[in-house]
């Protein structure tokens, strides 16, 4: 369950208890390994790895090195995580869901696997090889097959009820935001594993209950990336791209590894992003959705506009734009391309240009988003997306230096945020309130700054 405020276990509680480690065991491999690193004798109190278990306790920095090299953690680590965070990097709950084989059976496993219990926020757990690795495998692994020896028989039906379902509950992400909806989409996902294991179903059926792992999987990680578990999200993500490879779904693919894109450009890695976008931008004739294709150009604007890559990225707004005109009508798109249509796509162009440090040209797209008659963003349906774009739209306001305009908008972005349960949301008004912190001589800044604190 991914909540904002679940209480988790200290990481170094868990560490011991996973290895069935007393406090003073630990302590003396500490000692041990804090001696042969060089640093000379270490007392064995028993109460320091308690104290070192409360908040706001960090131990002395020769006692964290010697807690690194105890777990195979590289000491750059130690620095760029943080105590106790760094310790997450200690756990292989990742292991199955990574290296596991990419057959059906493989990806039954890995949907079976639907997370561990040590929250890893912030983190990612694919690096580069393993981004190339899954991307490879995706494109060899071969689809289910009927199954008729075992259980119930399930048919169209089943599928068809868990299609509705999800549909509902992409809608509900976009107006209550990721943390009950990722309850539901981890609840769907186990009872269409159950049917994947346990039931009998035609070849047809059974890829369409392997998309629907699919979907389920993409939506659950797409929540908990909303609420910054990106250990957990890119979990999900892989276990996704399984799944569409099982259904023989190139597009539903296409679609996780945009998703997973969005990601990885946001946690500041946006190569990693474009080589998920160009992997499936290279079977782009497989792909059957216009608006899948406008998405994933999108997504490839947005990692290039954070990678500071002005030409790329306009290169990839046209593309899109050109995508979306061939599109058909949503209803006779996927059902999970609802969101997609030229005010989306003019809100992306906005967010490049002010991530490119243009943000007259930001506002331009802002406003073609919101005042296209024919295709315009709805602010009323995509709630938690018009938070993030209008405290953007804000921020350009404010590096054109109108104050008054970023704090109009400001104001909109608090009175919208209402019930809304979304870390990327919440953040993104941190964002706003640090760009105004330095106009706190302005009384009405001051204002908005306690108000929205």
């Amino acid at each position: 369950m991914i909540t904002a405020d679940a209480v988790e276990p200290h990481p170094l509680s868990t560490l011991m208890a996973r290895h069935g480690l007393t406090a003073a065991a630990y302590l003396k491999r500490v000692a041990d390994r804090h001696q042969a690193l060089g640093f000379g004798t270490m007392a064995q109190r028993r109460e320091k790895v308690t104290r070192w278990t409360r908040k706001d306790v960090t131990p002395e920095r020769t006692a964290l090195l010697a807690i690194a090299s105890l777990h195979g953690i590289g000491f750059a680590d130690v620095d760029r995580y943080g105590w106790p965070g760094f310790l997450l990097q200690a756990f292989d709950d990742d292991r199955l869901v990574l290296e596991s084989p990419w057959t059906v059976a493989g990806t039954v496993n890995s949907l079976t696997d639907v997370g561990g219990p040590v929250d890893r926020r912030g983190f990612l757990i694919a690096s580069t090889s393993t981004l190339a690795a899954a991307f490879a495998q995706w494109t060899r692994a071969q689809p289910a097959l009927a199954v008729t020896a075992r259980g119930r028989r399930v048919g169209t039906e089943a599928v068809n009820l868990f299609d509705a379902r999800l549909d509902a509950l992409r809608h509900l992400d976009d107006t209550i935001g990721a943390s009950q909806v990722y309850d539901a989409a981890a609840l769907e996902l186990r009872l269409i594993t159950d049917l994947l294991k346990n039931a009998s179903y035609t070849e047809e059926t059974g890829r369409r209950l392997f998309a629907a792992a699919a979907e389920a999987s993409r939506l659950a990680g797409w929540c908990a990336y909303d609420h910054s578990h990106h250990a957990a999200a890119e979990r999900h993500f892989v276990t996704s791209l399984r799944a569409a490879a099982s259904a023989g779904d190139p597009t539903m693919g296409a679609v996780t590894l945009a998703f997973w894109a969005n990601l990885r450009y946001n946690a500041n890695d946006p190569h990693g992003a474009l080589h998920l976008i160009d992997g499936a931008l290279a079977d782009r004739h497989k792909i059957s959705s216009p608006r899948v294709l406008a998405m994933l150009h999108a997504r490839a604007a947005r990692a290039h506009s954070k990678a500071g890559e002005p030409t790329a990225a306009w290169h990839h707004v046209d593309a899109a734009f050109d995508a979306y005109s061939r599109a058909d009508t949503p209803q006779a798109d996927l059902p999970s391309m609802y969101w997609i249509n030229h005010g989306e796509l003019h809100q992306v162009a906005a967010s490049s240009a002010l991530s490119l440090g243009e943000p007259r040209r930001a506002l331009a797209h802002f406003d073609a988003a919101l005042h296209r008659d024919d295709d315009p963003y709805d602010t009323q349906r995509e709630t938690r997306g018009t938070v993030i774009y209008l405290a953007r739209q804000a921020e350009a306001h404010l590096a054109l230096g109108d104050i008054d305009a970023a704090l109009d908008i400001g104001h909109q972005v608090i009175t919208t945020m209402g019930g809304i349960d979304s870390a990327r949301a919440t953040n993104t008004l941190e964002d706003l309130r640090r760009h105004l912190a330095g106009h706190q001589h302005i009384p009405a800044v001051r204002d908005f700054l306690d108000y929205a604190a």
